[in-house]
């Protein structure tokens, strides 16, 4: 409640771009209670792209009501922006860039962003454009200020072959510029006008919440919760991956069932089941780890898929095979039981068969539905490892065994 109250106190001697460092939902809070003028006057001293992010998560109304006390230029600038599809390059924007006619001189143009109050804050090259705002070229700033004030612009541009669409997907954008190692690229709309441009800072923001939403989604939590959020929120967003595990949890109990009468001649079986299906677990989440961000940086595609999975099996192979060793030697010390000891080690060798084939298959199997991997796959390949884990060890001890 002191939050709003605070900001109003500091006038015009307090920065928005605080607000930005928020969680969303305390950032909205503050926003509601603050007049609309107030935000106005706020965000009109930030770059745009930081504009548009504090205005985004409002409702309709609410930006309306704050858009209509900024100026025109900056409203229509800020309203075009907030109107493009979420996490696409024309929200991410900043509109705010220096484009001067490919007839100026390299002087002149100087002369033009030392006259020019409103010059971006960063900035990292010049464009040139034609009369109809279309994209000729661009000139990096340390070009600029090497070559001699009589020169044309259109002698030193460079022609610009990394141009981002405004429609295009954020994930994308910060893809090219890993691929790419650039600072800054123009952003021009569906007819090549251009229309804002992407800076480095702005893709770093991008990388930080995509990895933020793929671990977030892995663990079955909402990509948009935060710690701010109310108790009931947080419940209602996590509970429905909950159920789903509680499913597959019934499935692990149904397969050990099944075995219930070779656990009740061998208690030891109960006590050692639960490593064959945690070790499968670990090494397939391991593998799936790697599988989802492999797709998300697109590492991973139609060529060498196979490949990638034979990999993983082996991986596989080679672990299970050192473990089974390890495990079996520690069961038929523990038990006495050298058959237990080997019964173990065999299941184990199956069980991280098992994890390192679907740890990467489930992922690219969801991928190939056009789904998001991050999102379903854990739950999936949880469930392959458990079954596999108790039916393969809880298999092979009644056979040797006897039991069922």
């Amino acid at each position: 409640e002191q939050r709003p109250r605070l900001i109003e106190l500091a006038g015009g001697e307090f920065d928005f771009t605080a607000l930005t460092e928020l969680d969303e939902t305390v950032r909205v809070q503050i926003l509601q209670a603050l007049r609309p003028w107030t935000v106005a006057e706020g965000i009109r001293d930030l770059d745009s792209d930081d504009a548009v992010y504090i205005l985004e998560d409002l409702d309709e109304d609410e930006k309306a009501a704050i858009l209509q006390h900024i100026p025109a230029p900056e409203r229509v600038a800020l309203q075009r922006s907030l109107d493009y599809p979420e996490e696409s390059a024309g929200r991410r924007m900043q509109t705010e860039f220096i484009a001067v006619p490919p007839f100026w001189t390299v002087g002149r143009t100087i002369d033009h962003m030392r006259e020019t109050d409103d010059l971006p804050e960063t900035f990292y090259e010049v464009f040139v454009v034609d009369p109809a705002y279309r994209l000729i070229g661009s000139v990096p700033l340390d070009r600029l200020l090497r070559t001699k004030r009589a020169v044309l612009l259109t002698a030193v541009k460079s022609d610009q072959r990394h141009i981002v669409k405004a429609s295009e997907d954020q994930e994308e954008v910060a893809r090219m510029f890993e691929h790419y190692n650039l600072v800054s690229a123009p952003v021009v709309d569906d007819a090549g006008r251009l229309v804002g441009v992407m800076t480095i800072d702005d893709v770093v923001d991008v990388i930080q919440e995509e990895a933020d939403e793929d671990l977030r989604a892995m663990a079955g939590v909402g990509s948009d919760e935060e710690l701010s959020d109310t108790v009931a929120y947080t419940a209602r967003g996590r509970l429905p991956w909950l159920v789903v595990n509680l499913g597959t949890a019934f499935l692990a109990a149904f397969i050990i069932g099944l075995f219930s009468a070779t656990i009740e001649k061998m208690v030891a079986l109960a006590v050692l089941m639960p490593i064959v299906a945690s070790m499968g677990g670990n090494a397939a989440n391991q593998t799936m780890t790697v599988a989802v961000r492999a797709l998300a940086t697109k590492d991973i595609s139609s060529h060498n898929a196979r490949r990638v999975v034979l990999r993983e099996v082996l991986v596989g192979l080679v672990n299970g095979s050192i473990l089974a060793v390890l495990l079996g030697v520690i069961a038929a010390a523990w038990f006495w039981n050298l058959q237990l000891g080997g019964v173990i080690a065999s299941a184990l060798v199956v069980n991280m068969l098992a994890a390192g084939l679907f740890g990467i298959l489930v992922p690219l199997g969801i991928h190939k539905l056009k789904l998001d991997p991050a999102v379903a796959s854990g739950v999936f390949v949880t469930m392959v490892t458990d079954s596999v884990g108790f039916f393969a060890f809880l298999g092979l001890a009644s056979l040797w065994f006897g039991g069922t």
